[in-house]
């Protein structure tokens, strides 16, 4: 357990009716006792909070029902998940009963999205080993062949999701978090069964992974445990109420947590003499089959690891065509475009300062950008949302491992804020030419903003999230931001999110080549780094997260292209009758949904706007 420090800075960022404009979004599955196929629907919902208790804390809503949930964990051991795949098994043969030729298409539309993921789980749980992630609202983006990795893993997740997600305000719900936290232990045991037995079947992790995950493990014992993230997240908010909380939470994570840490540490240190430098699925047992599913996952799509290669090939150089000119205005013109976006990286007036200092630089520019963009919003919406976060950063003890950046919204009931997660592990990760495009890609009108409309869906559907369409939105995001105008008068802020694009269509080619490729980790690090002009620092930690996530990264790019595809589609539909908001509206409303999906909901937007012109 990576022990989360208190956070250098937080910044609570809301429009003034977050809470009251939330509090009056839907957060159940309507159902008719006469509707059999409402009913399965409800049973969903019941099954993946149950599976999930994550989750219901999460979207807010362990409470009623489901307030028994907020004491529990998934249960992450080999027989945990095996109840899992044989519910969702069943769960899949129900939803292959229904017709939805004769059902409204608003309800065919909820069963079709619940039955295209519950398909692909089950294909997923098919592998003997790994993590099937995709029906855990939480961490469905991504999936690993690895139970525990840098960025994988319940000593990461965990934690986090204690601190950020569960609410403590009575006794009782302090009760649930020290009832969370024996959970916890017994997650770490059930994934150290689960590394064991993947070890025996040859899937282990590479040396260069295995030596950062080892890293994280050993950092988390060696604190004392009064400073553990887990501890204090708890005797700082439970502070008021009676019950010894923090001298509890102490000896919970001194007997049960620690001692579960210790091992999971033993179990890698046992595997990690017969670990090799192999850094992609090719190496691995049925590593073929893993990776064509894990990509049909993280894509939505039926594109083979060959197609995403040379559409990424295709993409980044079409970026770099629009690219070249600008650079070449500010006096960047000569060399490729990569290395000339190496040298724009080196040119110190777009640095923040080194140290704290920055990092205080760097959280005032996020909420420059942010009041700006956020009263743009009517301008592409006509539905407009809240927009509730928090800005945060990543702890320091999971830096490492830990993307540039993570979004998302919060809880359904609008109590918990979403959060923005900035990695200040060094401020040279970010720049004043890129740092807003990030922003808008992570809180608006990116993956906080979208992920809110989902709260207008039946429950069912906000605990399903498909990354091609919300990372596909996030760089569209960064579009609509662009067409707003945000870069007309720093040229250099467009180079950044061209820059951002290219780097999207550069981990298709990436995320392919070392899977699919036989591609070394050096050899993707040296060709995103001069492709791109990305410095090496980010992308070692990039790269990692591609060999420990097969196939996820590639779901933004494919999903942002197919946005674009479909906009084009409308706009030669419609003609003067397209509307930027109304389509922006449409692929939001519609909620997240497979690419495969997608189309048909923009097939039916356009058929709206041809019966109302």
């Amino acid at each position: 357990m990576p022990p989360l420090m208190p956070l250098s800075r937080r910044t609570l960022l809301k429009s003034s009716a977050a809470a009251m404009a939330i509090s009056g979004l839907p957060i159940a599955c309507s159902r008719s006792p006469a509707d059999p196929d409402s009913d399965i629907l409800e049973g969903i919902t019941d099954q993946l909070l149950n599976a999930y208790p994550e989750s219901a804390s999460s979207a807010g809503v362990d409470t009623g029902d489901f307030h028994h949930l907020k004491s529990l964990l998934t249960d992450r051991s080999p027989e945990g998940q095996a109840a899992i795949k044989q519910d969702v098994r069943e769960t899949l043969a129900q939803l292959k009963t229904i017709d939805t030729n004769s059902l409204p298409s608003d309800q065919a539309l909820h069963v079709d999205v619940v039955r295209t993921v519950y398909e692909t789980s089950v294909e997923g749980f098919n592998f003997p080993y790994g993590d099937m992630a995709l029906l855990n609202w939480n961490w469905s983006y991504r999936n690993s062949p690895y139970a525990v990795a840098q960025n994988t893993g319940a000593f990461v997740e965990i934690p986090s999701f204690l601190d950020g997600s569960h609410a403590i305000e009575t006794s009782e719900d302090a009760d649930a978090y020290l009832a969370r936290m024996e959970a916890y232990a017994g997650q770490l045991d059930g994934e150290t069964t689960r590394v064991i037995a993947d070890g025996e079947r040859g899937v282990i992790l590479p040396d260069f992974l295995m030596e950062k995950t080892l890293t994280q493990l050993r950092s988390a014992v060696q604190a004392p445990v009064e400073d553990w993230g887990i501890v204090t997240s708890i005797a700082t908010r439970a502070a008021n109420i009676n019950g010894a909380y923090s001298e509890k939470a102490k000896a919970l994570a001194e007997e049960k947590i620690g001692p579960a840490i210790e091992r999971q540490i033993a179990a890698l240190e046992a595997l990690a003499p017969r670990s090799t430098s192999d850094a992609g699925m090719w190496a691995r047992p049925d590593g073929e089959s893993y990776y064509n599913w894990a990509l049909g996952a993280g894509t939505t799509t039926t594109m083979s690891p060959d197609e995403v290669h040379e559409m990424g090939l295709a993409e980044l150089a079409a970026l770099h065509a629009r690219m070249d000119p600008i650079l070449r205005s500010i006096g960047y013109t000569s060399g490729p475009v990569g290395d000339r976006m190496t040298a724009l990286g080196d040119d110190p007036r777009y640095h923040f300062a080194q140290g704290d200092e920055g990092r205080a630089e760097i959280m005032a520019f996020i909420e420059e950008t942010i009041a700006d963009i956020r009263a743009k919003m009517p301008q592409a919406f006509e539905t407009l949302v809240p927009g509730y976060f928090e800005v945060k950063r990543i702890p320091p003890e999971v830096e490492d491992g830990a993307p540039g950046a993570y979004g998302g919204p919060g809880s359904v009931d609008g109590k918990q804020p979403g959060v923005y997660g900035i990695n200040l592990r060094s401020t040279r990760l970010h720049n004043r030419y890129n740092l807003a495009d990030l922003t808008y890609h992570e809180a608006i009108p990116g993956h906080v903003w979208q992920g809110e409309y989902t709260f207008k869906q039946p429950l069912v559907r906000s605990l399903l999230a498909f990354n091609a369409y919300s990372e596909g939105w996030a760089l569209y995001a960064q579009q609509i931001a662009d067409e707003l105008g945000v870069y007309d008068d720093f040229p250099v802020g467009r180079l950044g999110y061209l820059q951002s694009l290219a780097f999207r269509a550069c981990r298709l080619v990436v995320d392919t080549g070392l899977h699919a490729k036989r591609w070394t980790r050096e050899e993707a690090i040296n060709w995103f780094v001069t492709n791109n002009g990305s410095t090496p620092d980010e992308i070692r930690g990039e790269v990692d997260r591609y060999c420990a996530w097969p196939g996820q990264a590639c779901g933004y790019k494919v999903g942002h292209t197919e946005i674009g595809r479909l906009r084009e589609k409308a706009k030669d539909a419609l003609g003067d009758r397209y509307n930027f908001r109304r389509f922006n509206d449409a692929v939001v409303l519609g909620g997240s949904v497979p690419m495969t999906v997608l189309g048909r909901v923009i097939d039916n937007y356009i058929e709206r706007e041809q019966r109302a012109g």
